[in-house]
C-alpha cells in the first residue's frame, strides 16, 4: 500500500525550514512530503490557501500543523476526503468562532503576549514578531542557543488579524481523527490548553515532558514516530 503524503504547515514566527529534519526522516522512511506555505495573514484566508494546495495532491494525506498552523489545518482539511489524519504539534485546535488570541489566555502560563514586537504596516495592519532577545528562552528553550538564534533571525511574522480572527465554518477535527503531540514545557501555548483542546477533539495524545514549543526541532525522532503512527492507524 502506498504511503500517504505528509503535508506540513508551519506556524507563526517560523517558516517551513524548521521541518527540515523531520522531513528528511519521513522521506527516508518512504513518505512523500509537501511543505505548505502559510501566509500568516488571517486564519481563514490561510486555511483557504492550504485547502487549495491539498486539492492538488492525489491519494491519502496526513496533515500536520505546528502552533498557529494547527488552526490553519483545522479549516483547510474540511471537506477533503483524502485527509485521513490531522497531527497537531504543540498546536492550536480552535473550534468554530474561536480565535487563537483568546484561546491562549484561557489557561495561565503563556509568555507570547509579552514577547511580541509589533511592526506597523502601511494601511493600518500590524505584523507581530517574537522579540529575538527572548526567542530562545520562551519559544525554543530546549534547542541549542546558536540554532535558536538562527530561527529567531529567520522568523516570519503573523498579523495581529491572524491572532484575533475567529475560525469560520466547520473545523475538520470534528470528523477526521486527530493526534496531538503536546510539549510539556511549552511557554507559548500552555500544556494545559493543549490538553484541553486535545481532549475535546478526542485525540490520540502523547506528551513530551520538558519539550519547548519547538518540540519537532528538539525531538525529531519522537515527532516522526508520532506522525507515522497517525499514518499507520488511519491507513485504508
Amino acid at each position: 500500500m502506498k504511503n500517504p503524503t505528509i503535508v506540513v504547515v508551519h506556524g507563526a514566527f517560523a517558516d517551513s525550514s524548521g521541518f527540515n529534519e523531520i522531513n528528511q526522516r519521513l522521506l527516508a522512511d518512504g513518505y512523500p512530503v509537501v511543505a505548505a506555505p502559510n501566509p500568516l495573514r488571517g486564519v481563514n484566508s490561510d486555511a483557504a490557501q492550504v485547502k487549495a494546495l491539498l486539492a492538488t495532491i492525489e491519494g491519502p494525506i496526513v496533515l500536520v500543523g505546528h502552533s498557529y498552523g494547527g488552526a490553519v489545518i483545522s479549516g483547510a482539511a474540511t471537506g477533503n476526503a483524502n485527509v485521513k489524519a490531522l497531527v497537531y504539534l504543540a498546536a492550536f485546535v480552535p473550534d468554530t468562532g474561536e480565535a487563537v488570541g483568546e484561546l491562549v489566555d484561557r489557561f495561565p502560563g503563556s509568555t507570547v503576549n509579552e514577547s511580541l514586537r509589533p511592526v506597523p504596516l502601511p494601511g493600518g495592519q500590524v505584523d507581530l514578531y517574537i522579540d529575538p532577545r527572548v526567542f530562545h528562552e520562551r519559544f525554543a528553550g530546549d534547542v541549542p542557543a546558536q540554532e535558536a538564534a538562527l530561527y529567531a533571525i529567520a522568523q516570519r511574522p503573523a498579523t495581529a488579524t491572524a491572532f484575533g480572527e475567529p475560525a469560520a465554518g466547520e473545523q475538520a477535527w470534528h470528523t477526521i481523527p486527530s493526534y496531538n503531540l503536546i510539549s510539556g514545557a511549552d511557554k507559548i501555548i500552555p500544556p494545559a490548553l493543549q490538553e484541553f483542546m486535545a481532549k475535546r477533539a478526542n485525540a490520540t495524545v502523547q506528551v513530551v515532558e520538558g519539550a519547548s514549543h519547538m518540540v519537532f526541532v528538539s525531538e525529531p525522532g519522537t515527532t516522526v514516530a508520532f506522525i507515522e503512527q497517525a499514518a499507520r492507524e488511519t491507513a485504508g
